[in-house]
């Protein structure tokens, strides 16, 4: 029999830590939150189940200052969680992205039981904030006045293994009366084009099959670093890269938009035929008061260069309704506007007042009864022209990058979706044959509705792709971790930077 002092020593066995990231906002803080998840499963976190609902140990709100209620929908999300986190000790609640950048100290006053509030400019500083407030029992709040790493620098987690963001800028030069991204976010500070380029070469080299460059103000990129026309020759470059088989780029500003671009987009067979170019409204005069340096000739000047040059691209927008002194005419001019330009669809907002922005304290402020009524008018037109521009598609044969979850009724439907070139969606029969997220298959538009198509027939071609292959990988991966326990303790800590590997980039838009 074996003696006591003749076993093994026992093994500290430990179950993983689990967090749970929740994002509000634009596409660039969807992509920050890429970079959470990579940081925490760096630090050695894993993520909580779906649907967990705040039982993870670590929960992190990525905030978005845009809205007029951002900090009730953040407190009251924070206040829900209070009971959860005294009956869970060692839970930890962070709390970062713009709000905590605009509202620092106030996070922690209103909510004490939040942990640790960080900025939009050093969000790689999140697992050694978590320790030193885990070790410190106390709040951490560290908010940096500039960047201090390019967000691209730090681990990430992707959410699709088939396509990516790519950061190509930060911040923004725009001063729109209307948006306080630019304060919170500073000026552009431009990634260099050999770096981009890395990061889409080793995404290329992982599987994606299809990039979008995130930016701001995407297309004002070059002005950080002194080349007018260095967005049209990134796109260009792109065209290079072997593997790589979409580019899409978002959000552009009207006022940097110039014929190089188009020309890079029309002469580049992997850029996509689709723009997202936001108009915000069709009245000069409101324009002006937006602090916007484009007019509605401007725009659809614009539109009518790119559909000259890429006569099937679809053209969508961001529309705000109600600006502070619109009055029925200037209305009836972003009516004008959006008749003119047909776009394919257009994102619209009523306008809400954004605490610390120049607009927020204009005078002849909306009534909430008349900006939705406009809001109806100018959906309802949207609906009808979008509907007419999808039944125009109806006979086209065209190639879809199989989607994962963009079809809420597939399941039912015995369908599948996925994105035209032009990013329509598409709800397409099931094929006997296999296909996979990442794969492209061929159909025949049948039918259409006002903001998805259907191909009802059978699928005519499957092609697969790298891009599958990766997507059943990473699934087989995910599979095969471990779900009871871990050994030894999570690594704590800021991460080593990794070699270079976030529609609309703003807020705003």
């Amino acid at each position: 029999m074996t003696s006591s002092s003749d076993r093994s020593p026992a093994v500290d066995v430990q179950a993983p830590k689990t967090y749970e990231v929740r994002t509000y906002g634009c596409q660039m803080n969807v992509h920050d939150s890429e970079r959470l998840s990579g940081l925490l499963e760096e630090a050695g976190y894993v993520r909580a189940p779906e649907g967990s609902d705040g039982d993870a140990d670590v929960v992190v709100f990525n905030t978005c200052a845009v809205r007029e209620n951002a900090d009730n929908r953040l407190y009251g999300n924070l206040g829900r969680l209070a009971p959860k986190k005294a009956s869970r000790p060692g839970m930890q609640i962070a709390v970062g992205g713009c709000l905590a950048q605009k509202d620092r100290d106030t996070i922690v006053k209103k909510a004490p039981w939040v942990d640790v509030v960080f900025g939009t400019h050093n969000i790689g500083k999140l697992p050694i904030l978590l320790e030193r407030a885990r070790v410190q029992e106390e709040a951490q709040v560290e908010i940096a006045e500039s960047l201090e790493a390019f967000p691209s620098t730090l681990p990430t987690r992707r959410e699709s293994a088939y396509a990516a963001w790519v950061s190509i800028s930060v911040g923004c030069n725009n001063t729109c009366t209307f948006c306080i991204v630019p304060a919170l976010r500073g000026k552009e500070k431009d990634r260099r084009p050999g770096d981009i380029l890395a990061e889409v070469e080793a995404l290329v080299g992982e599987g994606v099959s299809e990039i979008t460059l995130l930016g701001q103000n995407v297309n004002a990129y070059g002005s950080d670093i002194g080349d007018r026309e260095a967005f049209s020759k990134l796109l260009r470059a792109c065209g290079n890269i072997e593997g790589l088989e979409r580019v899409r780029f978002t959000s552009p500003h009207p006022r940097d938009f110039t014929d190089d671009v188009i020309a890079a987009m029309a002469e580049t067979p992997n850029v996509m035929p689709q723009l997202h170019m936001p108009l915000q409204s069709g009245s000069d005069t409101v324009l002006k008061a937006m602090r916007r340096s484009y007019r509605q000739e401007r725009y659809l000047g614009i539109i009518e260069k790119v559909r000259a040059a890429i006569p099937h691209a679809a053209i969508t927008t961001d529309i705000i309704v109600g600006f502070p002194g619109e009055t029925e005419e200037d209305f009836e001019q972003t009516m004008h506007a959006v008749r003119e330009a047909r776009f394919t669809q257009a994102f619209t907002f009523q306008y809400s007042k954004r605490p610390g922005t120049p607009a927020a304290t204009m005078e002849n402020q909306i009534p909430k009864e008349v900006v939705q009524a406009r809001y109806e008018r100018l959906v309802a037109l949207q609906e009808e022209i979008s509907w007419e521009e999808n039944k125009k598609q109806v006979g086209r044969t065209l190639e879809l990058m199989v989607a994962e979850g963009e079809g809420r009724k597939d399941g039912a439907t015995h369908r599948l979706s996925g994105r035209a070139p032009d990013n329509r969606l598409v709800h397409f029969t099931k094929p006997e044959q296999e296909v996979r997220p990442g794969d492209v298959v061929t159909v025949e538009i049948t039918y259409a509705a006002p903001h998805h198509l259907l191909a009802e027939g059978q699928v005519l071609d499957v092609r697969p792709t790298r891009a599958g292959d990766a997507w059943e990988k990473r699934n087989a991966a995910e599979a095969a971790k471990p779900t009871g326990v871990m050994l030894g303790l999570p690594k704590i800590g800021a991460p080593e930077p990794l070699p270079v590997a976030t529609g609309s980039g703003c807020g705003c838009d």
